[in-house]
C-alpha cells in the first residue's frame, strides 16, 4: 500500500498564541514596514530627483533602497497577513516566489 497524501504548503510556528499579541505583532510589522516604505521612498525620489545627488555613491545607495524596500515588500506582507488572521501556512508557489524575489532582489544590489 503506497501513501498517496501530498501536501501543498509549509506548515509556520506561531509567534504568539494570544490574539491581543498577534494583533500587536500586526501592529509593529506594520508600522516597521511603513516607516520602512517612507525612509526608502525619500531617499529613492531624493536621489532621482536630486541631479547633484548622480554619484556613484548615491547611485549604490539608491540600489540599496531598492533591495531593501523589495525584501521588506515581499515577506512582511505574509507576516502579517497570518498574523492578523492566524494562519499558519504558505503555499510552495508562495515561497517560491517569495525565494525568487528576495534572490532577484539582492542579485541586484551587488552586480559582478
Amino acid at each position: 500500500m503506497s501513501n498517496s497524501s501530498s501536501i501543498s504548503h509549509f506548515l509556520l510556528l506561531a509567534l504568539a498564541d494570544t490574539r491581543q499579541l498577534q494583533l500587536l505583532h500586526f501592529c509593529l510589522f506594520l508600522g516597521i514596514s511603513l516607516a520602512a516604505l517612507l525612509g526608502n521612498g525619500l531617499i529613492i525620489s531624493a536621489v532621482a530627483c536630486g541631479h547633484h545627488l548622480h554619484t556613484p555613491m548615491f547611485f549604490f545607495l539608491l540600489n540599496l533602497a531598492l533591495t531593501d524596500l523589495g525584501s521588506i515588500l515581499t515577506t512582511v506582507p505574509k507576516a502579517m497577513h497570518n498574523s492578523l488572521w492566524d494562519t499558519r501556512t504558505v503555499s510552495y508557489t508562495g515561497c517560491a516566489v517569495q525565494l525568487f524575489l528576495l534572490i532577484f532582489f539582492l542579485d541586484q544590489s551587488f552586480p559582478s
